[in-house]
């Protein structure tokens, strides 16, 4: 087999001009829903802690930290980016990959394209190669992956990241072998138990695989080998793919329909903070929210319906000391959250929001439950129902079978831009203007530095 040597040989050789219009469109897309996600992370206490951290220890200026006033190294720089892009869990994602590949390939293209002073063209064509490289290894282990215990953001990013590098550092196809097998080695471990168990630290995964991607990509180009076969491996059974899933992987999704299918053009994004498992239930509760607008006391109980995949990654409840990682995978504070405040964005996630005891006794009405019809229908639709029962015997009950953000649904260019303007908060509205405006013509921005000094 020799899919690593032909999906590098692809990465090095995309060129702006040969990507498809609908193409180039997405990924300027994915940027400005990185940009949201950013500020929409910087909301949060434990960011504030990881920024004030990396910016305790100094380094060259040589890159921008986006959304916070300073330049650090280049490495921490996209390790901040990375984390800013993944804290509000409002990230976009491959759903037959498990992974949110922007947090990692969008940090590490920017941090690099600013250093060499390029131009929008040429981060399109890193970000187009980075989702590339990190979708097709995740969607070949989906979802052996994640359940053996692994967050391909993590891990299959560190990959994106390296390829985004490599093609910006102008590597041919032999550098950008080199550039992901040094990625494969370096490749962090990202254990989704600390996702499970709500540890804060989760919030870095996409920093993590940006900065480990970075310094792949500089160490092909310093000439320093990977192993060639990194993802599908050898006879000695080492390869990426091969240790870290329990089934063997489809190995074909590494390279089929390489320069025909674009994997960035699968890509969904969230209008919610919330893993995307939360999403139909969230945007079913806002429906009904929005239509009946029935007082909290008069709800007696509210059942989630939805399918098992949901039930057992997002359908546990919170507890009043729990963080809001936690509170990001439970359909029960999800739910909670959308009747009490009509909406969810980064503010719905804050420790000050959190420590309303109103807000976790009715997310203790909340139950969730897998339902056989709608489990049936998955994974081609992700499918929630909730049916809210008021103290007067009357049920509400709305059902969203494709959330909103899925490519069958899209969120396009106006509601990214309305997203961005939601999480940017009070910052100044001429400035947001002026970088969505930008973002939306990217490819014509000679400098991305004339970007960057503007986020």
């Amino acid at each position: 087999m020799d899919h690593t040597e032909k999906l590098a040989a692809f990465l090095a050789g995309i060129t702006f001009d040969a990507l498809p219009p609908e193409i180039v469109h997405k990924a300027k897309l994915c940027v400005l829903d990185y940009v949201a996600n950013v500020y929409g992370s910087l909301e949060l206490g434990a960011v504030s802690g990881v920024v004030e951290y990396v910016r305790s220890l100094g380094g060259p200026p040589r890159a921008t930290v986006l959304g916070c006033g300073f330049r650090t190294d280049l490495h921490h720089a996209a390790f901040l980016n990375g984390t800013t892009a993944e804290a509000i869990e409002a990230q976009d994602g491959l759903r037959f990959g498990g992974n949110h590949p922007g947090t990692a390939v969008i940090p590490a293209a920017l941090a690099v394209a600013e250093e060499k002073g390029l131009g929008g063209r040429e981060v399109i064509e890193a970000v187009v190669a980075g989702y590339e490289a990190a979708d097709r290894p995740a969607a070949a282990m989906h979802p052996w992956h994640t359940l053996g215990g692994f967050l391909p953001t993590g891990t299959c990013g560190t990959f994106g990241a390296a390829a985004a590098a490599a093609r910006l550092r102008g590597c041919d196809a032999g550098g950008m072998l080199n550039a992901l097998g040094c990625a494969g080695y370096l490749v962090p471990l990202s254990m989704a138990q600390q996702l499970m168990g709500g540890y804060t630290v989760k919030i870095v995964q996409g920093g993590q695989a940006a900065l480990a991607g970075l310094m792949a990509a500089g160490l092909a180009g310093a000439g320093i080998t990977g192993d060639r076969q990194v993802f599908e491996g050898s006879e000695l059974k080492g390869g990426f793919t091969q240790i870290t899933t329990r089934a063997e992987p489809n190995f074909e999704r590494l390279t089929e329909g390489l320069g025909e299918h674009y994997t960035i053009g699968d890509i969904y994004f969230k209008p919610y903070t919330a893993c995307r498992h939360t999403h139909g239930a969230a945007q079913a509760t806002l429906e009904l929210m929005k239509e009946e607008r029935p007082d909290t006391a008069d709800i007696a109980a509210v059942e989630v319906f939805t399918y098992g995949m949901a039930v057992i990654a997002v359908g546990k409840g919170v507890a009043e000391r729990d963080t809001f990682v936690n509170a990001q995978f439970s359909i029960p504070y999800v739910t909670a959250v959308c009747i009490l405040d009509g909406t969810l964005g980064p503010l719905q996630l804050t420790e000050k929001r959190m420590a309303d005891p109103a807000l976790f006794a009715l997310s203790k009405k909340v139950s969730v439950q897998m339902d056989e019809a709608l489990n049936g229908a998955y994974p081609d639709k992700t499918s929630s129902r909730v049916e809210m029962l008021l103290r007067s015997g009357r049920r509400l009950v709305r059902q969203v079978d494709v959330p909103k953000g899925d490519p069958r649904d899209p969120m396009e260019a106006a509601d990214l831009a309305d997203k961005v303007r939601f999480f940017a908060g009070s910052r100044e509205k001429e400035q947001t203007e002026r970088i969505i405006g930008m973002i939306l013509n990217l490819e014509t921005i000679p400098d991305i530095r004339d970007l960057i000094g503007l986020i």
